[in-house]
This record gives C-alpha cells, structure tokens and sequence, in this order.
C-alpha cells in the first residue's frame, strides 16, 4: 500500500509511520502537518490511503475526505480522531471513512487496521481483475468443473446466511447454467438467464431477489456491529455495489429513508468469479 499520513501532530505522524515500517504495513510515500499542503500532496503523489486528524487547525478531516473522494473514488482513507461521539462517526462513514484510528495512537490497532483495509483492497482488486478477465469473450473448448465449482459457492452462501432459502437453490442454478454454457452475463439481462432454467422465470428473479436482499441485510448487520468483521469486510464490497451496502446499513439504523438496492447481476457475476478463481 502506498499510504499518505496527514495529522497536525508531528509527533503523531513519526509514531504512526514507525510502526507502519516496523509492521511493514505499507510504504509511507508522504506526511504533512498542513491541511493545504497535505491535499496538495495526495493530488500529486495519489496515494492508495489516506491516514487523516479529524480535526486539523485549517480544514477539518472530514471536508478533505470529501473532496479527495470527489477526485479518487477508489482512494481509502482512515481517520486519525481522539473524538468518539456516534454523530461524527455516522458523518465519516457516509463520507467514506469506515475506520478510525484512536488517539492516543495503540500499536496493536493501527497494525490490525491497517491489515483489514489491505486485505480489502486485495480483495477488491482481484475480483476487478477477474472481472476484467470474464468481460472478455471466454476461450473456445474452456470448460470448468460444475460440480467442483458449486461446493464453494454454496459454502458462500452458508457465510450469507442464505442457504436455506428457496432463492439461493436459483441462485445456484443460475451460477451453474452460466459456468456450465460460458456466458457472458452482459449478453443477458436477469429474465432471460431465468427462462434459460426455469418455466417460471418472473417466479425465480422474485426469489432471487429476496435471497439477495436478505444477504446484503445480513452482511450489513455484521458491518454495523463490527466494521472490521471478516465476512463484512471480504463480501460488502466484491457481491454488491458498497455505496448500495452503505445506504442499507443506514436505513436499518434508521438514519435514513433511503435503503440500499441489490443488483442481482452483479451478486452472480461475482459468485461465478469467486468460483473460477478457486
């Protein structure tokens, strides 16, 4: 990881970007005490993460996490905060910061904070790659193990906490028509890779659709109790759109109207990658 560290501390600074080497957790590529100088610095050297002080002397943390964002939608960032109060954290997180780092700095925390969004962002940029892969036309004669394929899936399900449901045995079957045939799921919509395996087609996207509802609850439920929770944090991202997990983590907390919406495609185009890359 190539990390920027940005608190008005200089004293901060030093210690968080010792135990960054010690931990070899990344690679420090730039550190600034200055809000301004700081953003200028993330602009030229774009870095993957961002460590923030909520509260710098010229500019607040959060107002540059959400300007940064604007410009690096993929950029990370952690906040640096001796300041706890659910207000300010529901406000970080519906900028994007989704993990904080208390003052005084703890060894023990930045390493396994730091560990997570790693893990995460490995995570999000093998699926990316995989997905580039499979956006390309599948080679002529290349056929892979249906039945091999299904056992880890369905192990995924059971971390969804959807394999008793009648939509998951749909979702299955999808994932194997789609294996099994080479499809390119952007050749199809949803209803017509349902009439390909089922007589009643609007009956199966129906089921489908409230399985993956039902995970993404679940998975949001996980993240609201614990953001650095493993299945959160390996499946929030890489089956469904976050921007869509945040907004149902908020309405189940009641902080907003909105709830998040679950694209079926994707939740099966990254089923079918997590099994081809087994």
């Amino acid at each position: 990881m190539r990390i920027f560290l940005l608190d008005d501390d200089i004293h901060v600074l030093r210690i968080i970007k010792k135990i960054i080497q010690d931990c070899q957790l990344g690679n420090v590529i730039g550190t600034s005490t200055s809000a301004q100088e700081g953003m200028a610095g993330i602009h030229q050297m774009q870095p993957n993460l961002v460590l923030i002080d909520l509260l710098m002397p010229e500019k607040d943390g959060l107002s540059i996490v959400k300007e940064l964002k604007k410009d690096y939608p993929e950029m990370e960032f952690i906040m640096i905060s001796q300041v706890t109060a659910k207000e300010m954290v529901g406000k970080a997180y519906a900028y994007g910061v989704e993990y904080f780092i208390h003052k005084p700095v703890n060894a023990l925390e930045v390493e396994k904070i730091l560990l997570k969004v790693k893990e995460r962002m490995e995570i999000a940029k093998t699926f990316q790659q995989i997905q580039s892969i499979m956006e390309q036309k599948p080679a002529a004669g290349k056929v892979i193990e249906d039945k091999a394929c299904m056992k880890p899936l369905e192990q995924v399900l059971i971390q969804l906490g959807i394999m008793g449901e009648k939509g998951s045995q749909d979702i299955l079957r999808i994932c194997q028509y789609c294996v099994e045939n080479q499809i390119d799921l952007s050749d199809f919509t949803l209803r017509e890779l349902c009439e390909e395996v089922s007589s009643k087609p609007k009956s199966m996207e129906q089921r489908m659709r409230r399985t993956v509802s039902l995970a993404m609850s679940n998975i949001a439920h996980l993240g609201i109790e614990d953001f650095m929770n493993e299945t959160f944090v390996k499946y929030s991202s890489t089956l469904f759109y976050f921007e869509q997990m945040r907004k149902r983590m908020d309405y189940i907390r009641n902080k907003s109207n909105k709830d998040g919406i679950v694209n079926i495609k994707k939740f099966i185009a990254s089923l079918i990658i997590y099994c081809e890359n087994k």
